[in-house]
C-alpha cells in the first residue's frame, strides 16, 4: 500500500506543514505546483529532497488561485484547463529532472480533484493534459469516480486513493470541508480509517453505510494540524496489518 501525502504547498516565506519530515514516512509525495500553492524555489527543494530519500514524485495540479489555496470551484473552458494542467506538469518536470528523477504520476488538488470526480469536462481536461504530455503516467484519484472512468477510456492507468483523514458521505465522494466531521484529527480513528481501507476496502459514511474504496494509496493531508504524527501512525498502523508500504508507482 502506497502512503502519499501533499507537499511544497508553502509560498514564498510563508511555509505550510513540515516538509522534510513527511518525506521522512510517506511513499509518494504530491507536489504543488505553483497554481494552488508552492513556487519554483520550493518546487526544486522538494524534488531534490524527495529524489534523495526514494520517495515517488507525482504533479499535485489545481486550479490558478493561490489566495483560495485551490478550494474554491473555477469553472473553465476544457482546453483552458487543459494547458493549465500540462503547465503545471512541466514545471514539476523541469525540477524532478535537475534532480535526477521524474514525474511518477499526476493527482488533482482541491476543487479540481472533488470536481473531476463528478463534472466530464473538467475531468476530460484532466486526462487530455496527461494524455499529451505523457500516456504512461497514471492518474491518482478516487475509485469509482467521472475522472477514473474516463482516464481509463483513455487508456490511463486510474489509481483509486482513499483519505484517512477525510469524511465520506454514502455515494463514496468526501464530505465538504464546511460540514463537521469532514475533517478527522483523532489519532486512533485515522489509523482505524486508514487499515481499514487498505485490508477491507470499505470505508465508514456517517450513516452507517460502507463505503466500497477499492484503493492502492492512502493519503494523509500535509496541512492537517499533527499531520507528522498522523503519517507516522497511519503508516505503523498499516505495517502492523501486514501490508508493505511503497509507491504504488
Amino acid at each position: 500500500m502506497d502512503l502519499n501525502a501533499d507537499l511544497g504547498e508553502g509560498f514564498g516565506r510563508w511555509p505550510l506543514g513540515d516538509d522534510e519530515a513527511l518525506l521522512g514516512i510517506v511513499t509518494s509525495a504530491n507536489v504543488a505546483c505553483g497554481f494552488h500553492a508552492g513556487d519554483p524555489s520550493t518546487m526544486h527543494r522538494i524534488c531534490g529532497a524527495a529524489v534523495d530519500r526514494s520517495v515517488a514524485i507525482g504533479a499535485q495540479v489545481g486550479y490558478r488561485d493561490l489566495a483560495g489555496f485551490g478550494r474554491r470551484r473555477i469553472d473553465y473552458e476544457v482546453d483552458e484547463l487543459r494547458d493549465d494542467i500540462l503547465y503545471q506538469i512541466g514545471a514539476l518536470e523541469a525540477f524532478c529532472r535537475v534532480a535526477g528523477g521524474r514525474v511518477a504520476y499526476v493527482k488533482p488538488h482541491g476543487a479540481l480533484y472533488n470536481t473531476a470526480a463528478v463534472d466530464e469536462g473538467q475531468a476530460s481536461a484532466v486526462v487530455a493534459a496527461v494524455v499529451a504530455y505523457d500516456s504512461t503516467l497514471p492518474v491518482l484519484c478516487q475509485p469509482g469516480s467521472v475522472l477514473a472512468g474516463i482516464a481509463a477510456s483513455a487508456g490511463l492507468k486510474a489509481v483509486g486513493e482513499g483519505f484517512a483523514d477525510r469524511g465520506y458521505r454514502a455515494d463514496g465522494t468526501l464530505m465538504p470541508r464546511s460540514l463537521p466531521g469532514a475533517v478527522l484529527h483523532d489519532p486512533d480513528k485515522v489509523v482505524t480509517r486508514a487499515v481499514r481501507m487498505a485490508v477491507d476496502q470499505v470505508v465508514e459514511a456517517p450513516d452507517g453505510a460502507l463505503v466500497p474504496t477499492p484503493v492502492a494509496s492512502i493519503c494523509v493531508h500535509g496541512d492537517t494540524p499533527g499531520a507528522v504524527d498522523l503519517a507516522s501512525r497511519v503508516r505503523n498502523g498499516l505495517a502492523a496489518a501486514d501490508l508493505v508500504v511503497a509507491p504504488f508507482t
